[in-house]
């Protein structure tokens, strides 16, 4: 069985309580209850307006100082709300690494919906993407994971493709990482990222009239400079052929990009799937952006 990363420091309700009583008093009576537990951080909800999120693996500590530094700005250019941190904690009450009090945003998780519903926000999610990748300067980050050539990733992919019993069709998903290998690698300047722009990252309204719509858009953990291609991987992470003939439109850019598009949702996909055993969401969202791959082969 593939499993989530194991955490390296365990994240509890009585740890938190004594990070906000040593660094925010003001909040640490606010009531507390544990909302997610990914592959790099927990998230507890804070009242009824805040979060606290926490690494709870030391290979995410660095990333949570990335978005206190930058996540400000990218708020300021984005069209919908994002989790810029209101407050920057620091390593305290035997916990080793700075963690944040994050605004907290209702909403329905893009993976709670089908994607005859998550496509009505196509053309929201695209205008956010087209609003934060603006060029990065020379001191931004840069993923190693995220937004780097896709030769880089391949290795990885092709090992996970070689599980023959998790990936049936395999011989097939060669054959699209093989064709996304050969567009040409990103030409122009490093653009800002999200980086990890999966359906458990995208919140939505609740439905109405028109369909849900984009509530915001959270986990900035991997952001970063690079090719905005990794981003773009969100047209078969999220939706179904009709969503992502929406969401391409509304963004445009070139054939090449959207090839290295496809390769970074194969790249992606792989992941979720391989991982992910004990979290039957983002299998689901694994096996989900696989399947329209394979659909479009067909």
């Amino acid at each position: 069985m593939a499993l989530m990363p194991a955490a390296d420091v365990e994240i509890t309700p009585g740890l938190v309580r004594r990070l906000l009583r040593e660094q925010v008093p003001a909040l640490a009576s606010e009531p507390l209850e544990p909302v997610a537990n990914g592959w790099d951080n927990a998230v507890y909800r804070l009242g009824s307006t805040r979060a606290v999120r926490l690494p709870r693996r030391d290979a995410a500590a660095g990333l949570v100082l990335h978005e206190q530094r930058w996540l400000p700005g990218y708020a300021r250019r984005s069209p919908v709300p994002l989790p810029a941190p209101l407050f920057a904690g620091r390593p305290g009450a035997g916990y080793p690494w700075h963690w944040s009090v994050l605004p907290w945003f209702e909403g329905i998780p893009a993976m709670r919906l089908p994607p005859v519903e998550r496509k009505a926000a196509a053309e929201e999610l695209a205008a956010f993407l087209a609003a934060i990748h603006a060029p990065a300067p020379a001191d931004a980050p840069v993923n190693p994971f995220r937004g780097v050539p896709l030769a880089h990733r391949s290795a990885a992919v092709l090992e996970r493709l070689g599980d023959r019993d998790r990936f049936p069709g395999a011989e097939r998903l060669r054959a699209v990482w093989a064709q996304a290998l050969e567009a040409p690698v990103h030409a122009g300047p490093p653009l800002w990222l999200h980086g990890d722009l999966h359906p458990a990252n995208v919140l939505f309204t609740p439905p109405h009239a028109r369909g849900p719509a984009l509530a915001a858009v959270i986990d900035f953990g991997d952001l970063g400079a690079g090719d905005p291609a990794v981003d773009l991987a969100a047209a078969w992470l999220m939706f179904d052929d009709g969503g992502r003939q929406r969401f391409m439109a509304a963004y445009g850019g070139t054939g090449d990009m959207w090839e290295r598009a496809r390769g970074w949702a194969l790249n992606l996909g792989t992941a979720l799937l391989a991982h992910s055993d004990d979290n039957p969401a983002m299998l689901e969202t694994g096996r989900f952006a696989l399947g329209e791959l394979l659909a479009e082969q067909r």
